[in-house]
């Protein structure tokens, strides 16, 4: 099924739904049983790591540009970035050789609201490009082509020997990526799924229960605005904090200064 044309995501922002239908760096993360030969980023602990991304209808949305996001991000203290599509990671490889990337690539489906990674081509496609962790969907929706979370990080496990970062919005999504196999597990979808659309990030009461429950690492991403905050989320049992549009959100940062000063 062909990809179908559809308005990008504004760097870190995941949008609600409306429909109610609901061979890589040594490093090693802990609590985990090794599955093949898959590497984790044990670097990456205590740490902030940085989405680099923009809108597609920006002007920063261009490899180069965000490989400065990235490079910026590094020399001021980032343990690792976040990095969509295979050009812009393929862009940051080249000039960060040794930089943790945490890879995804948005791609719209018609009829499908998984959009992180949701088949096995466009992991296969970031990973080539040289993404290091391959963050992907992992909420209970339907993905294209038939395809299963469990089976899509098996494959990623036996065929890319890749750790997955999955991307959930609810604790029991997040058990059940688990089970499947993920090796770490983000709140990016907290708040922006039909399960959760009455929720709003920072997903700190999600964080909390993930930290009780589970034993992989935990990554909190999505609304965190302030230093303070990361801080709390760290606090809270993070393993890292992801922060996108606060650092490398330009095009919304203007857009909300420039209705507060003429509004």
């Amino acid at each position: 099924m062909a990809a179908a044309a559809k308005p990008a995501v504004p760097a870190g922002l995941y949008p609600k739904q409306a429909s109610q239908n609901p061979k890589s760096r040594s490093v090693v993360l802990p609590n985990l049983k090794p599955k093949t030969n898959v590497k984790r980023p044990s670097q990456l602990k205590g740490g902030l790591i940085v989405s680099c991304q923009a809108p597609a209808h920006s002007p920063l949305h261009n490899a180069q540009i965000i490989a400065a996001f990235a490079q910026t991000a590094l020399n001021n203290g980032a343990v690792g970035v976040r990095i969509d599509s295979p050009a812009h990671i393929q862009s940051v490889r080249q000039q960060l050789p040794t930089a943790p990337i945490i890879g995804l690539w948005k791609r719209f489906f018609n009829g499908y609201d998984v959009y992180i990674t949701p088949r096995f081509t466009e992991a296969q496609a970031i990973c080539q490009a040289g993404a290091d962790i391959l963050a992907i969907d992992a909420t209970d929706r339907t993905r294209p082509d038939g395809e299963t979370l469990a089976g899509l990080i098996e494959c990623i496990h036996q065929e890319l020997g890749k750790p997955v970062m999955a991307d959930v919005d609810t604790l029991e999504n997040a058990r059940l990526a688990v089970a499947a196999g993920a090796d770490c597990v983000g709140t990016t979808l907290y708040g922006y799924t039909a399960a959760t659309q009455d929720d709003s990030p920072p997903a700190f009461s999600l964080l909390a229960s993930l930290h009780q429950t589970l034993t992989v690492p935990l990554l909190c991403e999505g609304g965190i605005t302030s230093p303070e905050a990361a801080r709390q989320a760290l606090n809270l049992g993070a393993y890292a904090v992801v922060v996108g549009t606060a650092i490398t959100g330009i095009d919304a940062k203007v857009k909300a200064y420039s209705a507060a000063c003429n509004p």
